[in-house]
Parts: C-alpha cells; structure tokens; sequence
C-alpha cells in the first residue's frame, strides 16, 4: 500500500485570532488572581496545570504551549507545581473558560523521582532550591483527577512527554506490569501527544467555536476514547493485527537491521529528469489494492490480552513503532473493557512537523527567558536559594532544532518529537542570542549550548520528500547511514560562524550530545567545532564497545567512534589545545551479557577511561528496548510465537545482576572489587585478576566505607555509619574489645602522643 502525499497542515499562524488578542501579551503567564486582575483578565480562557517550576523559557513545555495559545488570542493561566492533597489549588485562578491543559512537566513524573534502581531521588531540578516531592507519582493521574474535581464540567486535554510515552497500553517498570494509556486511568477527555502546538492550537479555535470536545476525533497527533457504534467511525477500514503468526496479507515489516539499497528510476517525461535519476528506496508490500492510510485503522491487541501476554506486547510496540512515520502512518485502536462494556482508544496518525517558519514563530514568542517572579529570594534574584537547577542549566543555551532520526531503542525523543528534523532558521536563531545577550541577567559572553536532541541534525533530512514520507524504517543512520541521507553540515557550520561573530559573544559551547556517526562525513564541521566550540571536554554517547548490546540499541560499532576520536585529537592538536572526549556507557542494556560488560570494562582501562558518571539501563514507558526487558523478544526483528524465528534477547533482571554490570563500568573503585573477584572466577576470567597493568582488578583489598568520590558532587555517594555493636552477646559468641566490650579502665590519663605510642594511649616503659 503505498503512501498517498499529506495534505498541507494549516499554518499556525493562518488562525483568526480569539477576540481576547486585545489585551496583548502578559510580561509572564498570570499564577494569581492578582496577576489576573493586573492584566484586566474576569478569567482564563485556558488554565495549564504543570508538575514543574514555571519558567517562561523555550526549553519548558508549559512556556511554549502557553505562548503559543496566547498568540492565538487566548488568555492563558498557569497552575505550577500544586499542592495536590486537595482541589482548593486547582481553584486558585478560577473556571477556565474552554479547558485545563494538564502535564506531568518536562519529564515522566517517575523517571523524575525515581533511579533506575527504583530508589527515590533527593532532588528534583524542575524546583526552586531542587527540591524532591514538589510533584505526585503519576502526575498527570493526579492533576487531572483534582481538576475533575474543582470543575466538573471542564474538558480535561493531557499532553507532555508523560502523556505522550503512556498513550498506550505499556509496561511500567515501577510496578513491573503493563498498564492502561493514561488516558483511559485519567479519564481524561482528550490526549495530545509529541510536539502539540499544532494540535493545541487547532483544538483551542474549534473549543472556543463550541464544537464540543467529544466531536474532535480527526485531529492529528491526539488519542481518544470511542464507544461502540459511533457513527464518526463509519468508513474507516481496519486492519486486524491482533496475533502473530496469522496467515493472509500483512504488509512487510521493515528490519531496522537490512542496509537500504538504492535504486534509480527515470522519467520520460521530463528531458532533465531522465538525465539526473534520484535514488529511491522500495519495499516490496505485494500487489493487493488496500484503502487509503488516512481512512485505514490497525486494531492492536486488546489491553486484556497485551498484560499478560510478553510476545503479543512486543508484537504491538513492533507495530506502534512502524506507525510514527507522519508521512504514511496509520491511526492506532486497542481496545479496553470496562466491566464488560468495550470501548476503543483510538490513536490518530501523529502530528505533521512545524515548518522553519513555524518554528521560528514559537520560538519568537516574547519569553521572558525567566522564572516566574514568585520564586525570587528575599534580594528579588533567582541565584540564590530558590535557584531551579534546570533553568540555570539552559539558562545561556539555545534550542536550534527538534526531533531526532537516530532511532536508538532506548532514548523517548523519537516516540515523542519524532525522526524527521524541525530546523529554525539562522536568522532566528541569532536574534534569540543576541535577546540573550542583551536581556538575560548574568550573561557572561558565553553560549552554553547551540544544540538540540542531537547538536548536528541541523537541517539533516531525507533528500527526497517522497521517500520520506513512504519510508517506515526506525533509523536513518543504523545499520549505516541511509544514501538517501542528506549528511551535510555546512548550514550549521555557517550559522556557528555567524554566532560567534556577534559582539559581546566571546565563546558559543556545545552542550548537546553530538552524533559522531554523522560527524565524521563533515571533517570540516569536526575541525569548525574542535577549533571554537569545545570547552576542553566533549560529550559523546558510544554507549558501549560490543556488538550485541549495540546491535539492540541500534548504535554504530565502537570503529566509528575510534575513527572520530583520530579526527577529534587530530584536529585540537592543530589548534594547539589539549581536549578530551568524555564518552557515554550503558550498563545492564537489554541483549548484554555478562562477558559484554567484561570487554567493556576491558577496554575502558586500555583506553585509560575511569567512568564517573555511569547510566544503568532505565526501563522508560513505550521505548523499545522496554518491550524487550518486559518480553525477551527483539521487536526490531519481527515478532513470532516459533522459537526458530525471531530473537530471544538476554535480559538483566535482579539487582545483583544489574550492581555486576553497573561495577564492571566502575572497575577502578575498589569498593567493586570483590563482587568483580567473584564474577570474573566463576566466568573463567581469573586472569584478570592480578597487580599487573594487565590485569583488570588487583588481588588485595584495601579498607572501603562504600563511598566514592566525583567529580559531580551530586553523583557522590557518602558512605553509611557503621553499625555500632551490640553490648549484648548473641548466643555462643564471647564479647571481646573488639566486638563490643568496652574499653578496659586502666586508669591511665588519656593525654597527647607519648614516645612510641598512638594518641590518646600511654606510651611504651
């Protein structure tokens, strides 16, 4: 079935604005009545509910979305971070007028509290003072319910990067099961998910204009609920995917793993097409004519059948996968029951991309590139106490783009911004450095960041429109980079120039991890960046060294990496610097073994590399490497109930089993060294074990507390006080000094060092 072209979206800014345009843009998004009173508002059109700090930058979703309603006309409110025992906080700013936009914040409310070893964080960096609890588990669970309560009869809409990884069925690693979408545990009347302006937009105009919110089914990008035999579905095809293994036409199921092969085709038509062919890709789908992807529905596996079934779990996260493409995606339906009455969530194809005009439009959007006044200290400043850590990490960068092709398995960006790149334009970009510049307290000359999901996706895209918006693979750059790439950095190369020429600029920093894979096509972009834009370090994310754990992560082989790191030292001793990489690990990633981890480690003492900062398999909502933790079975190369088909996938449960490949990343710290003793014995690797500088880990153990120390304070780890004994004997044990007696009276003073003895102690006679 071949993708037919996308109708152009309406542009964002093609709306006749809200009448309430009038009272002009608010210095920040009113938080009080008073501040609602100050800008001559009776009440708020919209009202967003957010688990963060409200921080009017573009790095923060509350402030985009908020900005971009407002630019429509509307006069929006912000709820940040409320107290939500009860619905009195959700009162505060009175009924909205159409709707409560209701998100989690910038991150999923349980990555945001918790470590992947299941352990509650002390901090929270969305929070003045980085303080931890300031948000409820399952945030927008909770919001949504308080807003139902404070007003029963306003239409609920669900968005954020919580919404939009829990918009399915999808396995929890909190509570180690599958649960429902969000949307059907928040009842909540609508869900938006990835980038939403478009979506917001469209549903703000069509609210205000009283449709009601249970006729926007057709809206792109958002997921609803559906009863039997309503009539809005009638003449949609649906296409059963609920097993696997069924016999009949299925379309192909593209493998990220096969290498692309380029083909040309000419036209008669046109003289100077047929004298400069253009590469194509083709699958083979089969012949059978099938209706069109925009009136065609994919029924998934039932809720009922998806929890308690691993290989039908994995069969529909293989499937929602193949669907993200907004070229040629298909709506999604699962059904769920509710005490024998079924209803279908429905999940239309996901929102069209934000032209460069578009995105320069969100981005011009007057921020106050600010907290919000109320989290000042006592001195009207946002440095001291009430410092939120992540706008102070943001606080000097500029976002330049969206969206990322990489398709790593287990990073949520694709499954929320999408693969395909949404690039502002240099002029835009500048202007927001030189607001930056001249308005933003603090500003030292320095740029944090020039960067995005990924620093070099700059204007990277397919070269040809038509076999983007018909191709379904995961990753355009894996298992190598697809030649139907356009690899080119030269826009960002002249928009680095450009920065870094503005006066009052003195350095513009790369922040953002950088994608070596790509590059390595640009030597001049690696030597631009080398030479102006590395503060002595470098970040970059090879993730691991083994070719089973890359091959599940969909990563390119540690060759790629070795061959930028020539070029990246080649390139600083040019420039007279002494730089360094600091290179990225997982440990514990689906499809590692042991011996994985071993190598690793391995290597990493060769290269002269002591990980300090080391990331431990996350299990995140909707990710694919999730369906493989939760299933066993790799989703990217097709799903089958046949053991001799498909691909088992060595999963690393347990905790003590996930501390051994989390210690293999931390060979050099010696508190690491018996559990590595006893793992590298039982894996015939004794050799390892010795005081040589080949030996990976040495045969004595010094004293250890369990603490270490790093470079990052917050990744230290203080050691626990020792239990002090028992002055009681347990039965069959002699109490000695040593094991809880106390200290014998000698009657000896207890005095300064005396000749030959320690402090405190006489000395010898």
């Amino acid at each position: 079935m071949s993708a037919l072209p996308v109708a152009a979206p309406k542009a964002l800014t093609a709306y006749r604005p809200f009448w309430a345009k009038r009272f002009g843009p608010a210095p920040f998004l009113p938080m009080s009545r008073q501040e609602m009173e100050q800008l001559g508002w009776d009440s708020c059109d919209i009202i967003i509910v957010t688990g963060d700090a409200y921080v009017d930058h573009p790095s923060f979703g509350m402030a985009v979305i908020g900005r971009t309603l407002e630019a429509q006309g509307f006069r929006v409110g912000i709820i940040a971070q409320p107290d939500w025992n009860s619905a009195d906080a959700f009162k505060a700013l009175g009924k909205p007028n159409l709707f409560f936009g209701v998100a989690a914040g910038n991150m999923d409310s349980m990555i945001n509290r918790y470590t992947a070893d299941r352990k509650i964080r002390s901090d929270d960096v969305y929070t003045p003072g980085g303080q931890g609890g300031k948000r409820p588990d399952r945030a927008t669970l909770v919001y949504t319910q308080r807003c139902q309560e404070a007003f029963k009869d306003v239409p609920i809409v669900i968005g954020g990067i919580e919404a939009s990884l829990r918009r399915i069925a999808h396995y929890d690693y909190w509570q180690d099961k599958v649960r429902r979408s969000v949307l059907v545990d928040s009842k909540a009347d609508l869900l938006v998910y990835g980038n939403a302006e478009r979506a917001i937009v469209e549903i703000a105009h069509r609210l205000a204009r009283r449709e009601p919110i249970e006729s926007l089914t057709d809206v792109r990008g958002t997921a609803f609920m559906r009863r039997d035999g309503d009539p809005s579905a009638d003449g949609w095809f649906e296409l059963d995917s609920t097993e696997v293994d069924r016999p009949g036409r299925i379309d192909e199921l593209i493998s990220p793993y096969q290498e692309i092969k380029q083909e040309t085709t000419c036209s008669t038509a046109e003289p100077e097409a047929a004298a400069a062919p253009k590469p194509i890709t083709i699958h083979k789908t089969g012949r059978i004519s099938m209706p069109p992807r925009e009136r065609t529905v994919v029924r998934l596996p039932d809720y009922e059948v998806v929890k308690s079934d691993p290989v039908l779990y994995a069969h529909a996260n293989r499937v929602l996968h193949l669907e993200t493409n907004p070229g040629n995606a298909r709506a999604l339906v699962q059904r769920y029951d509710f005490n024998g009455i079924q209803r279908d969530l429905w999940i239309n194809p996901p929102p069209l991309p934000l032209s460069t005009p578009e995105m320069d439009h969100v981005f011009d959007l007057p921020y106050a590139r600010a907290p919000h006044p109320s989290y000042a200290d006592e001195h009207g400043s946002h440095d001291g106490a009430t410092k939120i850590p992540a706008w102070e990490m943001i606080r000097f960068s500029v976002n330049i783009m969206r969206g990322c092709f990489g398709g790593c398995t287990f990073c949520s960006i694709t499954e929320h911004e999408g693969r395909i790149i949404q690039s502002r334009s240099e002029d835009s970009v500048i202007r927001e450095i030189e607001e930056m510049r001249d308005k933003v307290k603090g500003f030292t000359g320095i740029v944090s960041d020039l960067g995005g999901p990924t620093a070099n996706m700059y204007r990277i895209g397919c070269k040809s429109p038509e076999i983007e918006a018909a191709c379904r693979k995961p990753s355009c750059v894996y298992p190598g980079i697809c030649p139907n790439l356009n690899t080119s950095h030269d826009p960002l190369i002249k928009m680095y120039r450009r920065a870094r020429a503005l006066p009052g600029v003195k350095k513009i920093l790369i922040g953002s991890g950088l994608r070596y894979d790509l590059a390595v096509q640009s030597p001049e972009y690696v030597k631009e960046l080398v030479t102006h834009h590395v503060g002595g370090y470098l970040k970059i994310a090879p993730e691991h060294t083994e070719s089973g754990p890359l091959s599940k992560m969909m990563k390119p082989g540690i060759g790629t990496y070795d061959r930028f790191k020539q070029m990246f030292e080649a390139a600083s001793a040019a420039a007279g610097k002494k730089q360094y990489l600091i290179p990225y690990f997982i440990a514990a990633h689906p499809g590692t073994s042991d011996e994985d981890m071993m190598n690793l480690a391995i290597w990493l003492k060769k290269n002269g590399f002591r990980a300090d900062q080391v990331q431990t398999f996350y299990p995140s909502p909707m990710a694919t490497a999730t369906a493989m933790y939760h299933s066993g079975r790799n989703p990217l190369k097709g799903i089958s109930r046949d053991e001799t088909r498909g691909e088992k996938v060595d999963i690393v449960r347990g905790e003590r089993r996930r501390r051994l490949h989390k210690a293999f990343l931390r060979y050099h710290d010696a508190n690491n060294w018996p559990l590595l003793r006893e793992a590298l014995k039982a894996m015939g690797r004794a050799d390892l074990i010795g005081n040589g500088k080949h030996h990976l880990i040495p045969t004595y153990q010094p004293a250890t507390d369990g603490s270490y120390e790093s470079a990052r304070r917050k990744n230290s780890t203080t050691a626990k006080p020792a239990p002090q004994p028992s002055a009681v004997p347990r039965q069959g044990r002699l109490l000695t000094q040593h094991t809880g007696l106390p200290p014998r009276v000698t009657g000896a003073a207890s005095g300064p060092r005396s000749a030959g003895g320690r402090p405190g102690k006489p000395g010898k006679r």
